[in-house]
């Protein structure tokens, strides 16, 4: 991914990592699920499934997108309605593929001054880094259950 339009290469680097980390993140739920590998038992409604689990990251990218433009003043990013549960396998490339696409756009004109009132907004910036880290956290609890089943193999 080159991304060579953007404005400010802090900005461009933030869509990036964020890309990365939700690809990396699809790709190990994708392994977990054909591991077939129990879901926690727990109280989080997020983990009622995994595909429960696939919703929550997909829907949180977007809405953290849509609230970091909301609060810079930028154009909506007209984030797509997600599937639903009994479609997301089914559907997850396709929306993950417009979902970074709408990523890639929403904050590509930023300039380094406006990057640098971010910066100084301390709530905007620390989305925009949770965008990253919020796919990250996840897979690292699917690569733990990976772990943990095939220690358990016999």
């Amino acid at each position: 991914m080159e991304l060579s339009n953007y404005k400010h290469r802090g900005t461009r680097a933030i869509v990036m990592l964020q890309e990365l980390q939700l690809n990396s993140f699809y790709y190990t739920w994708k392994q977990v699920k054909q591991a077939g590998i129990s879901v926690p038992v727990t109280d989080d409604a997020n983990y009622e499934s995994w595909e429960t689990v696939l919703l929550h990251v997909l829907k949180a990218s977007g809405n953290f997108l849509s609230w970091v433009t909301k609060h810079l003043n930028l154009n909506d990013p007209e984030i797509p309605v997600l599937p639903n549960k009994s479609e997301i396998e089914e559907k997850a490339e396709e929306y993950l593929n417009l979902l970074q696409g709408k990523w890639r756009l929403a904050l590509a004109d930023l300039s380094s001054e406006q990057f640098r009132m971010v910066f100084e907004d301390r709530p905007v910036f620390l989305m925009l880094e949770h965008s990253v880290v919020h796919p990250l956290r996840h897979e690292f609890q699917l690569k733990e259950l990976l772990t943990y089943s095939n220690m358990n193999v016999s």
